[in-house]
């Protein structure tokens, strides 16, 4: 679990970033949360935006999705999903 300081500064790292996924009319599926998983394991954090085509909600999407990556929900403002995950091999980000 992060604490709040920890979430502040992953806020703060994930500000610059682009969302490299999006979920659509869909939702989230098998092939999307795997590709969710490599992603974190290869930038530990990702930032995933939800379509306006998407009438799920989208704090359970935050949720399912973090739960389902192993990540840890950083933060869900407006569409746009923050998660991280500590890498295995690629370990970038020190946290405070």
């Amino acid at each position: 679990m992060l604490t709040g300081k920890q979430k502040r500064y992953l806020r703060k790292e994930a500000h610059h970033l682009d969302p490299i996924f999006q979920i659509g009319k869909g939702g989230l599926n098998e092939n999307m949360i795997e590709q969710v998983k490599e992603a974190l394991e290869k930038r530990e954090l990702i930032k995933v935006h939800i379509l306006q085509n998407n009438m799920d909600d989208h704090k359970e999407i935050a949720a399912t999705l973090a739960k389902q990556t192993n990540g840890e929900l950083v933060q869900l403002i407006g569409n746009i999903i923050v998660i991280y995950k500590e890498s295995n091999e690629n370990k970038k980000i020190e946290l405070p």
